[in-house]
């Protein structure tokens, strides 16, 4: 399950990591758009954490102020200073602010959506999505929203450059959940991975009439981003892919060259 105590992360360093800390962030993935009010109970599913384990983590999470306690639904909510947390990321995003200003003038340019996201765990978070579709969607992407990463093309534009090692703990996480689901989504995820090796981007339609392309975002430091472009079209994916392909090239290559003089500027 996504946002679970298991779910592979990656850790600098060598030494051994907190398992109280990581319980207790696990807790704060659980809450999401639709799950805002969360008991003991439901945390100890999502996470697959014991319930006396989940219990003292609230209880610390209240007493740290990013967790707030709703006695009429016996409940937690994430508190306010999380929010502080997302918008100091975001104000300090380097990659963000020097992504933005492309990201934007391609999106006005084409009347596409344009959007940068980074993996967590077995999902991609966007950190910004600027929307300018053609045709009017049901489907609204914000900063901070998460997208299974097997499902889409930013997260197979991720998995088709992913370290071997970080690939494989995704994978393994993924297999599990899916089920029989799996060896269909593998051969798309590979065939994903060859697109990515021969045109530098992929392409996926995981929802209805919504047609997405994604490009891994060079780094000299190693960070895991990917940029994306979509619209909502009833063009085949192929189609799209023509016609988009390049100005996501463009606009990849763009990002990476003003980040890596941004970070020598520094």
């Amino acid at each position: 399950m996504p946002g679970t105590a298991e779910t592979p992360t990656d850790k600098p360093g060598l030494s051994p990591a907190n398992r109280s800390l990581e319980r207790g962030i696990a807790l704060l993935r659980a809450f999401r758009p639709g799950s805002e009010l969360l008991g003991n109970s439901e945390l100890a599913e999502r996470t697959g954490l014991p319930k006396a384990t989940v219990s003292r983590l609230t209880q610390t999470l209240v007493g740290c102020g990013l967790l707030q306690w709703e006695a009429a639904s016996r409940a937690y909510r994430l508190a306010p200073p999380v929010l502080s947390l997302a918008h100091a990321m975001r104000a300090g995003s380097r990659v963000l602010a020097v992504a933005a200003p492309h990201m934007r003038a391609l999106a006005e340019s084409r009347r596409i959506n344009v959007g940068l996201a980074a993996p967590d765990g077995d999902e991609m978070v966007y950190l910004e999505s600027i929307r300018y579709a053609r045709r009017v969607a049901l489907r609204h992407v914000v900063s901070g929203q998460r997208v299974p990463m097997e499902l889409t093309s930013l997260g197979r534009a991720y998995l088709a450059v992913a370290p071997a090692a970080r690939r494989k703990a995704v994978l393994r996480a993924i297999t599990q959940r899916r089920g029989s689901q799996w060896p269909a989504l593998s051969a798309e995820i590979e065939d994903a991975a060859r697109q990515v090796r021969s045109r530098g981007f992929c392409a996926a339609s995981w929802q209805p009439e919504v047609v997405a392309l994604a490009a891994p975002l060079p780094s000299a430091d190693g960070a895991a981003y990917v940029l994306n472009v979509s619209l909502s079209t009833p063009l085949p994916v192929a189609v799209v892919a023509e016609e988009l392909g390049d100005a996501l090239r463009t606009l990849a290559t763009r990002v990476a060259q003003d980040w890596a003089a941004d970070s020598q500027g520094r």
